[in-house]
């Protein structure tokens, strides 16, 4: 597609600003959606083990990483598009802008939206969790706050996308895994401690790993459009080993940190996940073609979601 055409369809939706639910919900791509609470129901769960759970911090805390992951979702959509990277050779979800379902102008107006609604639930969160607390602790996560959102639209969008330099992965691993688990242990505890660092990498580790499986999946497609991510920089044999680093570390990680807090054996429940990623190794160490790594990106994010549920039932129980 020509830089021309790209503009003109940057500039003038096909068919109006309205479009109907479907569009919409295709863009928020709701198969990565269950990954982004595993970081509060870990964070939770640690706030449970230490008594100090409050319904209202889960709840925004729950909302507010769903919306930052769509946030996420609509300005991959929107940047791919824009900077030319979205191409026919892609076997991964139709995307809504390069279809035209959505125009660009259309997307971005969306995402202005779903920002506003994560500021409005970020906002809220810091503000019930930080309560009766310096303010140097509140300006301390609104700060994160910004730029857990500005990190969720620069990874695609604008001049220099730090996706496209290989730091996609780094950024998940920080906003998805440490600050959103210890974050959400402080908004419900208002304290801190040192071994939280080792669930929160697990959660970290598992959201690489859907961001690995799908830049896997689109290898050949990002290695011609010039979208350099770890995949690209490694090949795809030495990431398919990269990937079995990122599951063998969040089970290993985890696994260490109930040893250093053990109490019952209901707190290795989390381990029942682990038969869900080894299917997903066998896959990743045998494919093919890009396009057999299609089902495996949501495998991933529910085997995610799992490992958190059974951690936070563990400590329950």
């Amino acid at each position: 597609m020509t830089n021309k055409k790209q503009k003109e369809l940057t500039t003038t939706p096909p068919s109006g600003d309205l479009v109907g639910w479907k569009p919409w919900i295709a863009a928020f791509r709701l198969k990565t959606l269950p990954l982004a609470i595993s970081n509060t129901l870990v964070g939770s769960a640690l706030a449970v083990m230490d008594g100090g759970f409050s319904w209202s911090v889960f709840v925004l805390a729950a909302l507010t990483t769903v919306l930052l992951q769509i946030l996420s979702n609509m300005a991959n959509d929107y940047g791919d598009f824009v900077n030319g990277k979205d191409t026919a050779e892609r076997v991964g979800p139709k995307r809504m802008v390069q279809s035209g379902e959505i125009s660009a102008q259309t997307m971005l107006k969306g995402m202005i939206v779903v920002g506003v609604l994560c500021s409005i639930t970020g906002v809220s969160l810091i503000w019930i969790g930080t309560k009766g607390i310096d303010i140097g602790n509140m300006l301390i996560f609104a700060v994160l706050g910004l730029a857990a959102i500005a990190a969720a639209i620069k990874y695609t969008v604008g001049k220099n996308p730090y996706g496209y330099r290989g730091l996609g992965d780094l950024f998940v691993f920080i906003f998805f895994g440490l600050v959103g688990v210890i974050g959400t242990y402080f908004m419900h505890t208002q304290s801190f401690r040192w071994d939280l660092l080792l669930p929160a990498s697990s959660i970290g580790f598992l959201s690489m790993g859907v961001l690995n499986m799908n830049n896997m999946r689109d290898y050949e497609a990002d290695k011609n459009a010039g979208k350099r991510t770890i995949v690209v920089a490694i090949g795809e044999r030495n990431a398919a080993f990269y990937h079995l680093f990122l599951l063998g570390g969040a089970v290993l990680f985890t696994a260490f940190f109930t040893l250093l807090n053990y109490h019952k054996p209901w707190q290795w429940l989390f381990l029942l996940s682990t038969p869900i990623l080894l299917m997903n190794l066998k896959k990743v160490f045998s494919y093919k073609s890009g396009l057999e790594l299609y089902a495996e990106l949501p495998r991933v994010s529910l085997a995610a979601l799992l490992f958190s549920l059974l951690f936070l039932l563990g400590v329950i129980l």
